[in-house]
């Protein structure tokens, strides 16, 4: 019971913010088109911007809906938590990295051999 109802409402987000991600994509085609529109026929007014704010007003609604407040959980106690597992997951995965990096440069270095210098001089160059 408990798993089918973690499911449902994890589909239910999901679906949410699918949706937001439409309405998004839609407000993009529609305001670009808008102001090309507005080139074309009016350059001089810029009447586009009436519905671009319109329209952003609500999308950003749908946003806050969707996604919630992100600023207003800075400095909670779980914002910390968070916080501090995405930095170490950033930690470890910039020492593997350069862990991979060092096995790898010594991995060529080993293959590499010095090969004697060719004397180009005479002792009697040096005073």
């Amino acid at each position: 019971m408990n798993e089918d109802y973690e499911y449902r409402r994890a589909k239910k987000r999901v679906q949410a913010k699918k949706g937001f991600f439409y309405h998004l994509a839609s407000y993009i085609i529609v305001i670009g088109f808008l102001f090309c529109l507005n080139l074309m026929v009016s350059p001089y007014t810029m009447w586009f911007i009436f519905p671009a704010l319109s329209w952003g007003v609500g999308l950003a609604f749908h946003y806050l809906g969707v996604f919630g407040f992100p600023f207003l959980n800075i400095g909670s106690k779980e914002w910390e938590e968070q916080e501090m597992d995405k930095e170490m997951r950033k930690t470890q995965r910039d020492s593997q990295n350069l862990l991979d990096t060092r096995s790898t440069s010594l991995e060529t270095r080993e293959g590499l051999e010095l090969k004697e210098l060719e004397k180009r001089y005479d002792d009697k160059d040096f005073v």
